[in-house]
């Protein structure tokens, strides 16, 4: 059986979506993705409205797990590694063109991480301010 697999990342949350022939079928952590928080659901549903407008069907399932961060990073990584997958899926560029158009992040990384801790300080930034009275 023909099966693609692809990676998102967003801050310390990693993403693995498998995605193969199917009927439509969406589990993230072996759980349908229409049990998750309202507002989560939408996120996963974005690229999934966008395929159904686009192609017309989703005759795919999508199995996606996750690992770490928390847990909106968790479903950014899960919403980028689906985009892709179903992009490799397929081969559509104008569903690409159409992702891209939407939603940047839907196929391209947020590379952004939090900024280490600097020496002899508590915090990443700002220094503490001091009265020399």
């Amino acid at each position: 059986m023909n099966q693609i697999i692809t990676s998102g990342k967003r801050k310390r949350a990693i993403a693995k979506a498998i995605i193969k022939e199917g009927t439509g079928k969406i589990t993230i952590n072996n759980q349908n993705y229409e049990n998750l928080q309202f507002f989560h659901k939408l996120k996963i549903k974005e690229p999934l409205e966008i395929t159904k407008r686009i192609l017309g069907k989703m005759n795919f399932d999508v199995q996606i797990k996750i690992k770490g961060g928390g847990e909106a990073g968790q479903i950014e990584a899960a919403r980028l590694s689906l985009a892709r997958a179903i992009i490799k899926f397929t081969n559509s560029k104008e569903l690409e063109k159409a992702f891209l158009e939407y939603d940047r992040t839907l196929l391209v990384a947020d590379v952004r991480r939090k900024e280490a801790y600097k020496p002899g300080d508590s915090k990443a930034r700002r220094k503490r301010q001091t009265s020399y009275r």
